[in-house]
């Protein structure tokens, strides 16, 4: 028998979240972010079941357009990061691969390229997250830069928020404001909104925008949010039990011992661990779905294992089901537990937790 611990992906719950990014900006194209494996997920599996529907997809470097690429994936794929080195520029080219393009040497190095054909490029403005992009004073220059290069096929201005999550922060606003004065007689379409701009911020939307978590069904905010609320969970982290114990009042579990029984416990060993992605810093009392019950963590994460304390629900025993986050527990849920963020748990899941897909028709 196969270890039970898997990551069970459904792609029907992701491309409802992609139609849900779409309404949310009738009469924009919304390109689909797969980088980092498609968050944890397996990106030739997503970008294989959003290829239908995506009119492009976004990744982080050369590397994930390539794979994509061998997979068969024939929609443009837009390296959000750019090039890295001035080779990579034609091998892009190559890929039919979009380019976001975010400082000088950049621009020269595509200005130095001998392209076959000119390429679509995305020029990323820094209009407050400080991270990549030209400051707003270059953008006209930039542009015009690019206007006179015979690599260029189109341009778009793009920039990135960094706290639209945070839907009472005046900063979005204003880097929405310092963005549109940067292409003011800049006759291109525009990109500002990621997932929580798409979902909070209806304003951001524009020709173009990038819906990356919330494809996932994971709601880049902390609070409810009408729309954020009709996301549907892509990914379930599942395992069974596979031992019970008794524990008598005042004996510890796990390394350390740092949970003890307060009184005679049912103990059930679940085959998940940080090796399987599970986070190794979650405390105790962190919740767990065993048997369709809610249960809680008892003693520290191991490599592949976890302990939970099932004293108080019915009908529990070896091969009960185990629900470590998905529809019914939300990843977010875990990562507020575990002193982190969702984004993080989906997108570090290791190779040696299988992915199981439903919905690929």
């Amino acid at each position: 028998m196969a270890r039970p611990a898997a990551a069970r992906v459904d792609l029907d719950a992701l491309r409802h979240n992609y139609a849900l990014a779409q309404s949310c900006t009738p009469g924009s194209c919304n390109l689909a972010v797969v980088k980092a494996n498609a968050y944890g997920h397996g990106a030739l599996a997503v970008a294989r079941a959003l290829e239908p529907l995506a009119p492009a997809l976004g990744v982080a470097c050369l590397e994930e357009a390539i794979s994509l690429r061998d997979g068969g994936i024939e929609v443009p794929i837009l390296l959000l990061e750019g090039p890295f080195e001035a080779d990579e520029v034609v091998e892009a080219a190559r890929l039919n691969c979009w380019m976001m393009l975010d400082n000088a040497a950049q621009l020269q190095w595509l200005a130095d390229a001998s392209l076959a054909e000119p390429i679509h490029v995305w020029l990323k403005i820094d209009s407050g997250m400080h991270r990549l992009g030209l400051p707003p004073l270059q953008a006209g220059a930039a542009y015009q830069q690019l206007v006179e290069c015979e690599n260029v096929a189109s341009i778009l201005m793009a920039t990135h928020f960094a706290a639209a999550d945070e839907l009472d922060n005046g900063r979005t606003a204003e880097q929405i404001a310092l963005f549109e004065h940067a292409c003011e007689g800049i006759p291109v379409g525009r990109s500002m909104a990621n997932s929580a701009g798409i979902l909070g911020w209806p304003e951001a939307s524009g020709d173009w925008n990038r819906p990356g978590i919330m494809l996932y069904g994971a709601s880049p905010f902390s609070e409810p949010h009408p729309e954020a609320d009709k996301l549907r969970s892509v990914m379930e982290l599942a395992s069974k039990v596979i031992s019970l114990r008794h524990i008598p009042a005042g004996e510890s579990v796990g390394y350390g011992g740092r949970w003890r029984a307060e009184r005679e416990s049912v103990i059930a060993t679940i085959a998940i661990g940080y090796g399987d992605g599970y986070p190794r810093h979650a405390p105790d009392g962190t919740p767990v779905i065993v048997q369709g019950q809610r249960a809680s963590l008892a003693g520290r994460v191991s490599m592949d294992m976890i302990t939970v304390d099932v004293t108080d629900l019915h009908n529990v025993r070896q091969g009960s089901e185990v629900v470590l986050w998905g529809a019914e527990l939300p990843v977010n849920e875990i990562a507020t537990h575990a002193g982190t963020i969702g984004y993080e748990l989906l997108t570090r899941m290791p190779d040696r937790t299988p992915r199981i897909y439903s919905g690929a028709g």
